[in-house]
Formats: C-alpha cells, structure tokens, sequence
C-alpha cells in the first residue's frame, strides 16, 4: 500500500522516452525537484532493430542519473512513463501491467519511443513494491461515433494526437475559469514538430485529427492531410516503398519537404531575408491550423468556452498572431505555451495517490 511520507509528499519518477533522448524528473508533489534530458548518439540506437530492444540500453542511462543525483528509490511512491502505442482507450491513469507489457515488447500497434516508457517504469517500479503508470497516451480515443467514418468502409478515422499535453493545457485552462474540465467546452491545437486540434467536450476529446499518419494541418515534419488520389498515385509510382511512403508522411514531409529544415527560426530568418517561398508556407501552415480550429467550432455547434493554443510553436507570437487573425471570433484565445508532459505524467499518477482518481486497467 502506498503511503505518503512523514512530510505528507509523495515522491513520483517520471520517465519520458523521445527517439533521441531520455527525459528524466523526480516530482514531490507537483514541484519538480530533479530534471534531466539524456540525449542519446544517433550511432548507439542505430545498432537496435526495434524499439523495445534499447529497453536495457536505456534503463540504464535512467539508473546512471538516479545515481549521480543520489536519489533514494526507496523513498519513491511510483514510477510514471510515458504513453505509446498502444490499443485505443479512454483517457487517464493506467496501471502499468502484463497486457500492456505485452503489447508494448510486441509493438502490436506500432513502434514508437514512447512505448519504453512502460516498458522503464514497470522495470523501476517492481522491484519497490509500487505501481508504474502511463497517463493519457498517445492513442487516447473519446471521439464520438459521427466522426469515425471516413467515407470509405475499408478505412476508419483513428484518434492518434497529443492527448497528454493537450488534456494538461486543457485541464489548467478549466482552472483559469474556474471549473472543472469535465464542465467545459474547449478546442486545443497542440503545435509542434506535429500538430493536432481537438475539439474537448466534458472532459472528452470527441473529434481531432490523426497527427500521426496524415491527417489535419501540415506541420514542420508532417504531411497533414493530402488529396487522396494523388496520394495513390504516388504510392504506386514506384518511386517509394511502404515504409518510405510512411516515411514521407510523418517525419520527412511538411516544411521539411519544402525548405529542408524542420526548425520555424530558420523559417523566419529566410522570410527576413525576402524568402518568399519560406513566407507562403509560413502562412499556409498558420492558415491550415486556423482551419482545423474552424472545423472544431463546427463539431461544437460554435458553443466554445476557448481556444487553448499549447506545444513549442505557441511560443512563436507571429505565429499564433496569424491563427488568432482568422479565429478570434469563435472564442477568446488561452496560451500555454511550451509542452508540460513530465508535470502532466506526475499530476496524473498524482491524482491516483491521492485518490482523486481510480487509476484504469489495460486489459
């Protein structure tokens, strides 16, 4: 039974795979105490075939830095990672156990970073005696039955977004009005490297584009959604295997298909200098996201309570500047620039120690 310390805080390590790094932070409460980004050479994760097979590799870089920062294990109360590929579920905190370890060594639903989170906190947790969680992962799905279908009955819309950012942003967003997020009316763009919009009703994203696999608006490294015929005829050019076509779609396309760099700064920086191509995307990336947000107040019958704009681009004011010039008439805009996933990963498996909520089952 977990039980908080003489101190009344509960101590929470939280784990963050990406593809070229470990992001590492131990929580007391909700302050961080600890942070640290391990990155890891292109060279040392190029000898593993699949994901889980850096599990060892990168289990122990997170033991090396617990200890250098001479951090006492036993006085932890749990072991949170992030989210990965996993079936679609509702969100919240899941108890990390054997279905889900299973599906994640398996990569039953995709290869992807964020699968070791479980699979290094299970690895943490067990020999303490205490639980490891997963919070919203990436495969969050609450969207309604009216959204599902795409047009064809071989395919169906599949909900794949940031849902841990965008539900912390949203949460403290609530907050800042004053009420619960299961009491508001909210659409959330999450920019970044990719970028999803959700349109989040009572505590539920009932519809948001796949930020994954080629869905929504274009984004620095993504493809966003494409004229399917064209798509095809691509596909079958024979220019391109499945993998490259994938490839193409999520990571090599969006601005750095068309300028060679995913980074917005040096986007701007062309435009200061006359680049027009650089400007016409610039807008074009700012136009599609204000779309999508259109799109969301439609899904809301236009009773939205605010557009929550969150992820890294939203530090970028001319960007945002250029979203809210075609979107302030819907709602008021709420910033939370930046991405909270190593506070929203510890606030959820907070919430469970402090019994605010049940942590669910992945069966």
């Amino acid at each position: 039974m977990t039980t908080m310390n003489e101190t009344g805080v509960f101590q929470i390590l939280v784990i963050n795979p990406g593809s070229t790094s470990t992001r590492v932070a131990l929580y007391d409460n909700e302050d961080e105490r600890i942070y640290e980004e391990i990155r890891h050479k292109a060279d040392d994760l190029a000898g593993f075939r699949h994901i889980a097979d850096q599990y060892e590799f990168r289990v122990s870089h997170v033991r090396g830095v617990l200890e250098s920062r001479r951090i006492q294990t036993a006085a932890l109360h749990a072991v949170v990672g992030r989210g990965g590929l996993l079936k679609p579920v509702q969100g919240g905190t899941y108890r990390v156990g054997p279905a889900m370890i299973a599906d994640l060594k398996e990569a039953r639903h995709g290869q992807h970073a964020s699968n070791l989170g479980a699979l290094i906190a299970f690895e943490m947790a067990r020999p303490l005696k205490i639980p490891a969680f997963v919070v919203d992962p990436v495969v969050v799905d609450e969207m309604d039955p009216v959204a599902r279908p795409s047009g064809m009955p071989d395919i169906e819309r599949r909900s794949i977004f940031h849902a841990l950012n965008q539900k912390a942003a949203a949460r403290e967003a609530a907050g800042e009005m004053g009420k619960p997020y299961n009491a508001v009316r909210l659409i959330v763009a999450h920019l970044g490297g990719g970028i999803s919009v959700g349109a989040h009703v009572n505590g539920r994203v009932i519809d948001v584009n796949n930020a994954l696999n080629g869905d929504g608006p274009f984004a620095p490294e993504r493809a966003g959604g494409l004229p399917a015929g064209q798509l095809a005829d691509l596909c079958f050019s024979g220019q391109y295997t499945r993998d490259g076509i994938h490839r193409r779609l999520a990571g090599k396309a969006g601005l750095v298909a068309y300028l060679g760099t995913n980074d917005v700064r040096e986007v701007k920086d062309r435009i200061s200098k006359g680049d027009s191509l650089a400007e016409n995307l610039y807008e074009a990336m700012a136009y599609q996201v204000a779309k999508e947000i259109g799109s969301m107040a439609a899904v809301l019958q236009g009773r939205v309570d605010g557009i929550v704009i969150t992820g890294g681009l939203a530090h970028d004011d001319d960007f945002v500047k250029r979203i809210r010039s075609r979107t302030g008439w819907i709602a008021p805009c709420i910033m939370k620039a930046g991405e909270m996933e190593m506070a929203a990963l510890a606030r959820g498996a907070l919430r469970v120690l402090r019994k605010e909520e049940t942590a669910r089952e992945y069966e």
